[in-house]
């Protein structure tokens, strides 16, 4: 009777630390997995601090929730910069600096074509101011596609010329923002579909 005793509390012991085993790689393992849902769930939000409150009192914004306007207004941006041109040597360098930050390799091999082809040069010579109004974006957010239909103006000393632009290309996000891409958007694949004069209208030279 005594060794059957004595195998029954080992048996029973031995149950008890399996299940306790078990219970604790259970609570374990969901605790975990809790964590995790927690911290990808904080990494899609940014906080934003109201004027004059401490930062107890901050917001918080899911950055998903707006995603479409600001790749609107990143589009909208790049094509001000690119486009928007005066004749000035420092401020044409210093457009295109920042354009650069917002498009892939595609839009440095547009802007070294029209280097090529003296376009730069031209606006200086002929003390070109280029401006350029967006009509419209067409933005397809599942394929990351856009097409930006816009209005350029170049306003020489001798005329005034209206073009229409219609662009493409395609949306990449970026892990982080930074202070030249505060959306975290690069534009890739960009390419330019029409740029063709609506109307050249001269100007009276007396």
């Amino acid at each position: 009777m005594i060794i059957k005793n004595i195998e029954s509390k080992i048996r029973l012991a031995s149950f008890l630390c399996f299940a306790s085993f078990l219970l604790s790689f259970t609570i374990s393992a969901t605790a975990l997995f809790f964590a995790s849902e927690q911290f990808s769930q904080a990494r899609k939000s940014i906080y934003i601090l109201s004027d004059g409150q401490v930062p107890i009192m901050a917001k918080q914004t899911d950055i998903l929730v707006n995603r479409a306007a600001e790749y609107r207004a990143d589009i909208a941006r790049f094509h001000s910069l690119f486009f928007s041109l005066t004749p000035d040597e420092k401020f044409i360098e210093y457009q295109m600096k920042q354009a650069m930050y917002l498009v892939d390799e595609s839009g440095a091999m547009q802007y070294a074509n029209l280097k090529e082809r003296n376009f730069f040069s031209s606006i200086l010579s002929s003390s070109a101011v280029l401006t350029i109004r967006t009509d419209s974006i067409f933005l397809d957010e599942h394929k990351k596609y856009f097409r930006y239909y816009g209005t350029q103006k170049i306003d020489r000393r001798s005329s005034v010329v209206t073009r229409s632009l219609v662009t493409e290309g395609y949306l990449q996000d970026l892990e982080q923002r930074s202070e030249n891409n505060p959306h975290a958007v690069l534009i890739t694949r960009w390419k330019t579909l029409e740029n063709k004069d609506k109307e050249n209208v001269q100007k009276n030279s007396f």
